[in-house]
């Protein structure tokens, strides 16, 4: 966005940081791994959702960073530290978890339903802040550039495809609770 220098554009440029999905899967892993270490058997609606969405969040800002916005990036400043950790081993290091420690069971199709309510929660406040301030966070959530037809139609396959990662942790997670039970 466009933004005063100085100290009277620090709150402009802070909702601008927040309005990137990047920061809301960061701080969903973050939850989630914290209340997994203080509570690893603890299995609430709420908890197995965070989890869920960690996974479907973090796994979701990797590809679509690796496939719609990586090749057109142009990283500088703290950036190049911060973006590797934040599109590459926070992803990873996150999906490594989940695949050698779990939790396991945790996952099924009201989890699933429920882990997409933060996501479009993001949408919301994406589109909202951006039909207000006139920035988006992402060009291809632009809609006076590309108008709202062509972003709902990213809008709907993006969720689309964070639907079948969602359904495909559910299977992995069914297939290694299994492979532990045998």
């Amino acid at each position: 966005g466009r933004h005063v220098d100085g100290a009277a554009g620090v709150v402009s440029r802070l909702s601008d940081h927040v309005s990137y999905f990047t920061e809301w899967s960061s701080l969903v892993v973050a939850i989630s791994t914290t209340l997994l270490a203080l509570a690893p058997t603890r299995a609430t609606l709420l908890r197995r959702v965070l989890r869920l969405d960690s996974l479907l969040m973090i796994t979701v800002t990797a590809i679509v960073y690796a496939v719609l916005l990586a090749p057109k990036a142009v990283v500088t400043g703290w950036s190049v530290l911060t973006n590797p950790w934040q599109h590459i081993v926070v992803p990873a290091v996150t999906v490594i978890v989940f695949l050698g420690w779990g939790p396991r069971g945790w996952i099924d199709g009201k989890v699933v339903a429920w882990s997409l309510a933060l996501p479009v929660a993001w949408l919301a406040w994406a589109l909202v802040r951006g039909a207000i301030v006139g920035s988006y966070p992402y060009a291809f959530l632009d809609v006076a550039t590309y108008g709202y037809a062509s972003v709902f139609q990213t809008i709907a396959m993006i969720l689309a495809f964070g639907l079948a990662v969602a359904l495909g942790y559910w299977g992995i997670d069914r297939l290694l609770s299994r492979a532990r039970a045998a």
